[in-house]
């Protein structure tokens, strides 16, 4: 396991976040698209064996397969980009603009949702054999978390919004030092287990996260949860959006390139073409 030093991978993450933003509109919308998905899978997943164990940290301990498998296939998340590819822009690459680096997060978060939402009516569709019986008792743990985490966030009023923007920043705070932490090692086995250990964190804590929320609250609504969309939307993903912003940022981008990027150091590879970095 091949280990990477903090200057090397610092580099790499603003090559990253300066390739996402040269992306073109098809490709940054399929790749979010299956890691909304895969994420999806993994959320329903854990839950699954949460129910069916009643433990759980089981459940906690293995739904990082997902997020492991999404990064390996080279998919995004939302909270990825948030934390790699504004450090292209403050690393004045040629060509980023912040125009550019709206475009990227407002494409991921359309692919990400629609996949997390596809993944949602499938397994709703599983649970109640095509809406034709009552949730199993996977399907009614759904509902009773999008209703926790709405409605019960909203019987505190600002004290419920400020815990709610908090387990945002702290989960991505530990998701995009998974994302950081694969970037430590060259091997498939390295990558893994770097980015396995804060994700575990971040699931068993009931941080929020945008994307995997973008599951939860979807699934709860088609099987019954007492919450609405608005409820959804005002009191879990817009505010969890804002600190998975803050979180990513804040807590590992800038900290991180702000200690170890070095002027110059930082581009590891030639800039693309202008011609060819215009997205489509």
């Amino acid at each position: 396991m091949s280990y990477v030093a903090p200057t090397e991978f610092v580099a790499k993450m603003i090559d990253a976040g300066e390739s996402k933003v040269f992306m073109s509109t098809r490709d940054t919308v399929i790749r979010a698209y299956m890691a909304g998905a895969i994420l999806a899978l993994a959320a329903a997943f854990a839950v699954s064996v949460t129910v069916e164990t009643g433990q759980p940290l089981v459940g906690a301990l293995l739904f990082p397969v997902g997020f492991c498998l999404l990064y390996l296939l080279g998919f995004d998340l939302l909270t990825g980009v948030f934390t790699l590819v504004p450090l292209a822009l403050i690393d004045r690459r040629p060509g980023v603009t912040l125009r550019s680096v709206l475009r990227n997060w407002g494409l991921v978060f359309v692919g990400n949702f629609a996949g997390a939402l596809t993944v949602a009516f499938m397994m709703a569709v599983i649970l109640t054999f095509a809406f034709s019986v009552d949730p199993n008792e996977v399907g009614q743990r759904l509902g009773v978390i999008g209703e926790s985490r709405t409605v019960g966030y909203a019987d505190h009023g600002v004290a419920g919004m400020l815990t709610l923007f908090v387990r945002g920043v702290l989960c991505n705070w530990m998701v995009s030092t998974g994302v950081v932490a694969a970037m430590l090692s060259t091997s498939v086995s390295g990558k893994v287990i770097g980015m396995w250990m804060p994700i575990l964190v971040f699931f068993y804590m009931g941080f929020e996260h945008s994307v995997v929320n973008m599951f939860l609250f979807p699934a709860g609504l088609m099987l019954g949860g007492d919450f609405s969309l608005a409820d959804y939307l005002m009191w879990n993903e817009i505010p969890t959006v804002v600190g998975n912003l803050v979180g990513g940022l804040v807590f590992v981008g800038l900290a991180l390139y702000a200690t170890h990027a070095r002027t110059g150091a930082t581009r590891s590879r030639p800039q693309p073409e202008k011609s060819a970095s215009r997205p489509r």
